[in-house]
């Protein structure tokens, strides 16, 4: 089986960078979309929260490659974004039209959802600049050769906003690959997004063209199954009663696509929006691992859990820990982002390694 080579930290700029869209979320706290009347604004973005959790919680050197429009809302969302201290040397500004017809930010309306009542996101992202990125648009030469970046992480998410944005990243990860860099990829099926396009066919199409330069594939089972047409026998959605179903289907996809050296997955048992089973699982090196189970998990937010999940588990690569410690990392860091607000982790790297050796909760004084 094949393990991953990644390159020395002394040898690259950069730790990790990301390609995605980065949105303004706008939260109505315990409110409703519907009848809110103020928001919380936030930063968020699947591809973007791993690279803010890893400099934000594990300090490490991050950039994120992205476009946004040249006008007060794009420069909020460059003050929020300063904040996580995440790079930003590789943003392309795009001029302001006066009205959004050209470019525009995409925001996204979320509620967390509390009890019965499920978190809702609503987003408004159509024509945003990071959507409209194409290929030859980035000097990916610069980043991978010159600069030099030991990870680079990018999603599904990205890939369902525009006809131009897969090939785009496939430019990016074949100069990744031709220069040694780890390429980590999360399927992040969401229906709203593809539904216009060609719904789960046009998912599979797009999807599968990606998995092809992709060394580490994350996903839950609907994601396996709807960006990459494979089943699983037993339940639709995972709990920690069916994982040996999940196992089965990563062996088919392992067997599909050898290129594949890490797949990784959360498992969560959603039994109120507020009260979930949450845990993960990898495949590495012809071997599964598994995190730490945590039955009744309470949540605040879980808008960004499994971005959080996915930057705890590419530290733990990064910084040489063992499978088992990785896939922990992972695990505690997607928990611990989940008992806090907005899309990005707020907890510190002591905090994630506490909840890892299973210490309390007790006050800190």
């Amino acid at each position: 089986m094949a393990t991953l080579t990644i390159k020395p930290k002394d040898s690259c700029r950069w730790d990790q960078v990301s390609l995605g869209e980065i949105m303004l979320r706008l939260d109505p706290g315990e409110g409703r979309i519907r009848t809110a009347r103020s928001f919380t604004v936030w930063e968020g973005g699947g591809e973007y929260n791993v690279a803010r959790g890893l400099k934000k919680c594990f300090g490490l050197r991050t950039a994120v490659v992205t476009s946004i429009v040249d006008n007060d809302v794009g420069h909020l969302l460059e003050d929020l974004m300063m904040q996580g201290g995440v790079d930003l040397s590789h943003v392309k500004w795009v001029p302001f039209d006066g009205i959004g017809r050209g470019a525009r930010v995409g925001l996204n309306f979320t509620e967390r959802g509390f009890g019965l009542r499920a978190a809702l996101g609503i987003s408004d992202r159509a024509h945003s600049a990071a959507s409209l990125l194409k290929r030859g648009d980035i000097d990916w030469n610069k980043i991978f050769k010159t600069e030099g970046a030991r990870w680079f992480h990018c999603g599904g998410i990205y890939a369902a906003l525009s006809e131009t944005t897969p090939d785009l990243m496939i430019e990016a990860m074949e100069c990744a690959k031709a220069n040694g860099t780890v390429i980590s990829y999360d399927l992040n099926y969401r229906p709203s997004l593809w539904k216009s396009v060609g719904g789960p066919t046009k998912a599979v199409e797009v999807n599968r063209r990606i998995a092809s330069l992709v060394d580490v594939m994350l996903g839950n089972e609907e994601d396996f199954t709807a960006s990459l047409g494979f089943q699983v026998e037993g339940e639709s959605h995972l709990t920690e009663v069916d994982t040996a179903n999940f196992q089965k289907m990563i062996s088919q996809v392992v067997k599909a696509y050898p290129n594949f050296k890490v797949v990784a997955t959360t498992l969560r048992n959603a039994r109120t929006a507020t009260v979930n089973d949450w845990s993960a699982v990898m495949w590495y090196d012809g071997a599964f691992h598994a995190s730490t189970e945590r039955k009744g998990l309470e949540i605040l937010d879980r808008v960004g859990g499994g971005d959080s999940f996915a930057s705890g588990l590419v530290y733990g690569f990064l910084a040489g820990k063992t499978p088992r410690e990785c896939v922990e990392y992972g695990a505690a860091h997607g928990a611990l982002a989940m008992t806090t607000p907005g899309d990005t982790s707020m907890v510190t790297l002591a905090e994630v390694e506490k909840v890892m050796k299973a210490k309390g909760a007790r006050v800190e004084r």
